[in-house]
């Protein structure tokens, strides 16, 4: 008998091996590569370390329409950006898979900051992107996979580095108003003085949303910057000051809405929501010579967070479920790289060290049952100081013209205080926690052959980790009841392979293509709903991803990208004979146009697919597939002067975000005592949080 996985890579050899020698207009680099590939029409050389890595630039973004800012994230290809709360709360991302929660396996930075949040209130690696303001958005690197030194906790299905501008050459005032009390005000200023240059924005903004129960989301951002010279050579100091307040309408039971109880966009629950802060310093300097680089960026985040949910609705009570979950931190740290430029005695190695610093000082993270904001029991409450440190080694060379490799290893050590401080069943828990990995990377590229274009072949291979919350990770027992429970570890590792390949095949066209296998030791997940660690077991994905990027004439873009992936436990469950990994999307797709050539009209479109998904182990029950398609039409009425129009869900898709299948209760439910509701017990259905219906945006800019 083969073995599985042997099997598996044979396969995508041959998959592969097909492309370039039949296909091979289907081969090559991936979406959004255009700042990454150099001007010549024949030098991949030194472009990538992988098939799935790549740079989005600030054009590709400009006549994208959004209908939240995290969004800005679909650029990476495959992944999917949802909501299932209110807007305040951190996004739900999808890629490779995974369902990524609110970022557990996905790692993102802003201007060198980390975003995922350690031992958070609501879920380890909470990734809220809110505070991005899409038009300062210079660049976003993204990596897949485990394959990059720099890369560590939270990236095991990749990366994103999202950096600002450094420079506004035009000023500008925007006013964007819309339906469901949609206004947003947003006022962008840059002054230049010799080589310092000085930006600063103002965001100001609200929205009700369709919901039965308006969203009131008030929104308030500024982001003051000081920059000198290149991100290579130079440096950036960076102020950001964030703050949300909202109420949400979270998922709800199918049946509340197919039996009338509710409307498509009611809610079950009146006082849901939160209100949310993050304030930030940051600082980076670079050098770079013909011997060598130096990097040093060095950060400070105030962060805070009040949410209150009743995601299982009325089934301990009349009076519902809700609670509060609250996190007070202060979060600092930084790295320090330098890299060596050896020479043509040394293959022209590129050798470089570093290490990563990070202190979370959590003042205070619980859990409170609450009824209308109102806390009426401490469930659990803790002191969190959770440390972590890495050093990293990496060393690229280029062996001959057609062969080049990057071997990596990387060090990390966490260490963690818990310390309880409040709750009748938490007392007994807290205590230390300490973990490290090492963790090799290895990646091989071969090329640049000419097959009908330039094209590169890819070879890479890696190990990685997310973190577990450090509160699972020092328990003894359940703070709700006080029952024992087994602490789990505080770091699940990770192993990824990646095959793949891309080429230019025509002259403004890069496309890649990549076969990915991943396997995770443990789907561990800190249940913030109810302050434990819920263990699912080991998992293993693999995948398929074809991207595209295109550029048929000046001002014009098109982009293109399909992802295919299975994910599996590597063991049933034992009470539905199931091995599927629930909410994780087998198939996604997505297609982009934008147009502007400088001219009176400028616009853009895009098209998602997002297929049908296991709810549950047994894949008995399926989410919807659906697609949808939004736009973005611009009309420039003077230079300085312009208009936008965003028709969001343009063809009014009546789909779901996001479906979950769990137990839950109406109210309605409740009252009558259906299935055990308001005494403890909660019956099994679909859960929802419907797609926002069509949504007209309308934006007036005037530049000076």
């Amino acid at each position: 008998m083969r073995h599985p996985h042997f099997t598996f890579w044979q396969h995508s050899f041959l998959t592969l091996t097909l492309t370039v020698g039949g296909l091979a207009h289907a081969a090559g680099m991936p979406t959004l590569q255009e700042v990454t590939v150099s001007s010549g029409q024949h030098d991949l050389t030194g472009v990538a370390d992988s098939a799935t890595e790549g740079t989005v630039t600030a054009r590709q973004l400009t006549n994208r329409p959004l209908l939240r800012p995290a969004e800005a994230l679909e650029t990476v290809p495959g992944m999917i950006v949802t909501q299932h709360s209110g807007d305040g709360k951190a996004n739900q991302y999808f890629l490779r898979g995974f369902n990524l929660d609110h970022g557990s396996d996905f790692a993102s930075h802003v201007m060198g900051m980390p975003v995922n949040m350690a031992s958070h209130a609501h879920g380890q690696g909470y990734m809220d992107l809110n505070f991005l303001i899409p038009e300062l958005i210079g660049s976003i690197q993204y990596r897949k996979g485990v394959y990059a030194a720099e890369d560590g906790d939270f990236a095991t299905t990749g990366s994103a580095r999202i950096d600002y501008l450094r420079r506004l050459d035009q000023s500008f005032v925007e006013l964007g108003m819309g339906q469901h009390n949609f206004r947003r005000l947003l006022a962008a200023g840059g002054h230049s003085l010799g080589d310092l240059n000085l930006v600063g924005a103002i965001e100001v903004g609200g929205y009700d949303g369709p919901w039965e129960q308006p969203q009131n989301l008030e929104k308030h951002n500024a982001v003051l910057r000081l920059t000198s010279g290149t991100a290579a050579n130079g440096f950036a100091l960076t102020g950001m000051v964030y703050k949300a307040d909202w109420t949400a309408t979270e998922h709800v039971p199918e049946r509340a809405i197919t039996g009338g109880e509710i409307g498509r966009y009611g809610a079950l629950s009146p006082s849901d929501g939160g209100r949310t802060h993050r304030h930030s310093l940051a600082g980076d300097w670079a050098r770079t010579t013909n011997t060598g680089a130096s990097k040093l960026n060095l950060y400070v985040i105030d962060y805070g967070l009040n949410y209150f949910a009743n995601p299982s609705g009325y089934i301990n009570s009349l009076q519902g479920d809700q609670h509060e979950q609250a996190d007070d931190r202060t979060l600092w740290g930084g790295q320090v790289k330098h890299s060596w430029f050896l020479g043509p005695q040394w293959q022209d190695t590129e050798l470089s060290l570093g290490t990563q610093f990070r202190q979370d000082r959590i003042a205070s993270v619980g859990l409170y049952a609450t009824e209308n904001r109102q806390r009426t029991n401490t469930i659990r409450e803790d002191r969190i100081r959770q440390t972590a440190l890495a050093v990293l080694l990496e060393a690229r060379t280029q062996w001959t013209a057609w062969l080049r490799s990057t071997l990596g290893l990387r060090r990390d050590q966490i260490d963690a205080r818990v310390t309880p401080l409040a709750g009748q069943f938490n007392m007994s828990n807290g205590g230390d926690a300490s973990a490290g990995q090492t963790s090799p990377k290895l990646g091989l590229v071969f090329g640049p052959f000419d097959l009908l274009g330039p094209t590169e072949f890819y070879a890479n291979w890696g190990h990685g980790f997310h973190s577990n919350d450090a509160r699972g990770a020092t328990a003894r027992s359940n703070p709700q009841d006080g029952s024992a429970v087994e602490a789990v570890p505080l770091i699940v590792k990770a192993k990824g392979s990646e095959l793949g390949l891309r080429t230019t095949p025509l002259k403004g066209w890069q496309s890649s293509l990549s076969v990915w296998q991943m396997a995770l030791a443990s789907e561990l997940v800190f249940i913030g709903d109810e302050g434990i660690t819920e263990p699912k077991g080991a998992s293993r994905r693999h995948g398929i991803e074809w991207s595209n990027y295109i550029t048929p004439a000046d001002g014009w873009i098109i982009d293109a990208d399909i992802a295919w992936s299975q994910a599996r436990f590597k063991e049933a469950n034992p009470d539905n004979g199931g091995r599927r990994v629930p909410n994780a999307i087998p198939l996604t797709a997505s297609l982009g146009l934008s147009a502007d050539s400088g001219g009176t009209w400028f616009g853009g479109l895009r098209l998602r697919y997002l297929g049908a998904y296991a709810l549950e182990e047994a894949g008995e029950q399926k989410s919807s597939a659906f697609w949808m398609a939004s736009l973005k039409a611009g009309y420039r009425i003077t230079p300085k002067l312009q208009i936008t129009l965003d028709v969001l869900n343009l063809f009014d898709k009546k789909a779901n975000d996001i479906e979950y299948w769990g137990g839950a209760c109406t109210r309605n439910e409740a009252l009558a005592g259906t299935g055990g509701c308001g005494t403890g017990s909660g019956i099994d259905g679909r859960l929802l949080h419907p797609l926002e219906p069509r949504t007209l945006r309308l934006g007036l800019r005037a530049s000076f």
